[in-house]
């Protein structure tokens, strides 16, 4: 008598889902963004009736408060990309400082010596060399941003480190490129006149802030959009919530984080096209401390120092609370050490509160 052996039947494999977002996190998150929010508007009355006859509350200066918080937001786009990677960059300050001092200098060339650079016919058009010299500030700036990303992975050393030896080589280098002395184009030149000048008191069409107050909040936009909905942004998120399961999942952790690095140094360099925008001088020891200020923007905005965890509309209400307490005591007063003091406390609550975060979900 004949036996047939069946086989076993193959058990069926389903495609895994992603969770349903579960509505008590949504709730939570909600309840934060509005706590910061909250927090935002406290500040404000504060100084409303800190400054002498309500003039905190001006359109001039709340113009200069969006103009200054425009800076931060620009280069805490990539800064927010880097600390959700698991990643930091102190560097940011320097890297705005030679974006400043390469545009200055392109456009300050431009106006002596129109053929110089360009031995063109279009040179001899003022906007050429508007182009030329917003695209050789995010040039370096974004190159600086993949030569820090290459050597973090290539020799896999700490973020830490790597940015911190930028922070005073690319000062360094901002200095021999300038010679050590301010470069300060001719004030007739576009991105002076029209793309960080206040608006007030001026017969403008940008009724409320000027155009790079607009180019940042297009830019927060396209950030927001590339990290929710595209595999980069996903990609991001999983490196910093655990690397380690990334990579065993297919994540090319190396080839990301070097682009992260890239496109952080690209906005790290749009910073200092504004930056220069607002003072038509390449200064390189300018944008000292803005590596901290941004940093604390995004800490703020509750974009966690451990990775995993950020917004790009976090990062926004973090570095609008770091404008308004820099005009704020500025305006009131308060010396510069009040301020800093004032700054670092609220740091220091936010990291507190980030720590917290793990034990809550």
């Amino acid at each position: 008598m004949s036996t047939t052996l069946e086989k076993p039947p193959v058990p069926s494999v389903e495609t895994p889902q992603m969770p349903a977002s579960r509505p008590g996190r949504n709730a939570g998150r909600i309840i934060e963004t509005a706590g910061r929010l909250g927090a935002l508007a406290v500040v404000v009355l504060f100084f409303a009736f800190k400054v002498p006859n309500f003039a905190f509350l001006s359109p001039g200066n709340l113009e200069n408060i969006l103009m200054q918080s425009a800076v931060y937001v620009m280069c805490g786009l990539g800064m927010t990309m880097i600390m959700i990677a698991g990643g930091i960059d102190l560097a940011a300050g320097s890297t705005i400082a030679l974006s400043m001092v390469l545009t200055a200098l392109i456009l300050d060339s431009g106006s002596n010596d129109p053929q110089a650079l360009a031995p063109h016919a279009l040179a001899n058009h003022p906007f050429f060399w508007t182009l030329f010299a917003v695209a050789g500030g995010t040039a370096a700036a974004t190159l600086v941003g993949l030569v820090q990303g290459a050597l973090i992975t290539g020799l896999r050393l700490v973020p830490f480190i790597v940015t911190l030896g930028g922070m005073l080589t690319i000062r360094a280098i901002a200095k021999k490129i300038a010679n050590n002395q301010e470069i300060s184009p001719p004030v007739d030149n576009w991105l002076y006149t029209h793309l960080m000048f206040p608006v007030q008191g001026r017969t403008f069409n940008w009724e409320i802030a000027p155009p790079g107050v607009w180019a940042t909040l297009v830019a927060a936009i396209f950030a927001a959009a590339m990290l929710r909905y595209t595999k980069l942004g996903r990609r991001i998120y999983a490196i910093g919530s655990n690397e380690a399961t990334a990579r065993l999942c297919g994540v090319p952790v190396l080839r990301t984080k070097i682009t992260v690095y890239a496109i952080a140094g690209l906005f790290t360099g749009l910073a200092g096209v504004l930056e220069f925008s607002k003072l038509n001088l390449g200064q390189p020891t300018g944008a000292m401390s803005y590596e901290l200020y941004v940093i604390a923007a995004c800490v703020i905005g509750g974009t966690s120092l451990l990775g995993g965890v950020g917004t790009i509309f976090g990062t926004i209400i973090g570095a609008l609370m770091i404008g308004t307490l820099n005009a704020g005591t500025q305006q009131a007063g308060w010396q510069k050490s009040t301020q800093e003091i004032a700054i670092g406390l609220i740091i220091i609550v936010a990291v507190a509160l980030d720590g917290l975060r793990p034990r809550r979900e």
